[in-house]
C-alpha cells in the first residue's frame, strides 16, 4: 500500500511546468517534506533512452501507435524503478506529467482514441493514479510564442506540429477535466508565473493539508 503522495503536472507545449515544479518543490521542501520532482517520459536512463527517440526531430515518420506504445513502455519502467519505491518510502512525488498525457496527445490529438490509449495504459500503471493533477491551460498560440522565445529551450518533434494539433490536445485535456474533475484542477497559466504558483499551492493546501499541517 502506497504511503507517499503523488502529484502531477500536465499541459500543452509552453505552459510553464517546469517553473511551477521547481517552485513547489522549494516550497513543500521548506515544511520539512521529502519531495522527490521527475518528469515524463524520462526520470530514470531506460525511460530518458526512450524520450530521444520520441522526441527527436529526425523521428517525423514515427506512427502514432508506435508513439504511444513507447510512452506507455517509459512510463511502466518508470513507475517501477523511480515512483513506486518513492511512494512507498513516503516521499511526495511531483511528476512533470503522466497517463493524461497520452489520453490527451495519442488518445485525442491523434485519433486514436481515448478508450484504446487507456487500455495500454491500464496495462503499464497497474492501477497507480496521481491524487491531484494540476492542468496548466494555455492557448496553443500563447504556448508556442513562449517555446520560440525561449533561447534555453530545445525545439523537439512534438513542438513541430502544426496549431491544428495543439487545439485538439487542448480540446482533449478539457475532457479529461470533464470526466475527473475531483482529480483534474485547471489553472490559467497564461497568468504571471507567480500567480499560478499561487493558485497551485492554494489547492495544494486544501487537497493535501493532512500531509504537512504539522510543519508549517
Amino acid at each position: 500500500m502506497k504511503k507517499g503522495w503523488f502529484l502531477t503536472i500536465e499541459g500543452g507545449e509552453g505552459a510553464g511546468k517546469t517553473t511551477l515544479i521547481e517552485g513547489l518543490a522549494r516550497t513543500l521542501r521548506a515544511r520539512n517534506l521529502r519531495v522527490m520532482t521527475t518528469r515524463e517520459p524520462g526520470g530514470i536512463l531506460i525511460a530518458e533512452q526512450i524520450r530521444g527517440v520520441i522526441l527527436d526531430k529526425a523521428n517525423t515518420s514515427m506512427e502514432a501507435r508506435t508513439e504511444a506504445l513507447l510512452y506507455a513502455a517509459a512510463r511502466r519502467q518508470h513507475l517501477v524503478e523511480k515512483v513506486k519505491p518513492a511512494l512507498a518510502e513516503g516521499i511526495f512525488v511531483i511528476c512533470d506529467r503522466f497517463v493524461d498525457s497520452s489520453l490527451a496527445y495519442q488518445g485525442y490529438a491523434r485519433g486514436l482514441g481515448i478508450d484504446e490509449i487507456w487500455s495500454i495504459n491500464r496495462f503499464a500503471i497497474e492501477g497507480l493514479m496521481p491524487q491531484l493533477t494540476l492542468w496548466m491551460d494555455i492557448s496553443p498560440e500563447a504556448g508556442l510564442a513562449r517555446i520560440h522565445q525561449a533561447d534555453n529551450r530545445e525545439i523537439n518533434r512534438l513542438d513541430l506540429e502544426g496549431l491544428d494539433f495543439h487545439r485538439l490536445v487542448r480540446e482533449g485535456y478539457m475532457q479529461l477535466m470533464e470526466s475527473e474533475p475531483n482529480r483534474i484542477i485547471r489553472l490559467d497559466a497564461e497568468k504571471t508565473a507567480q500567480e499560478v504558483f499561487n493558485n497551485a499551492i492554494e489547492i495544494i493546501n486544501q487537497r493535501f493539508k493532512g500531509l504537512y499541517e504539522s510543519n508549517v
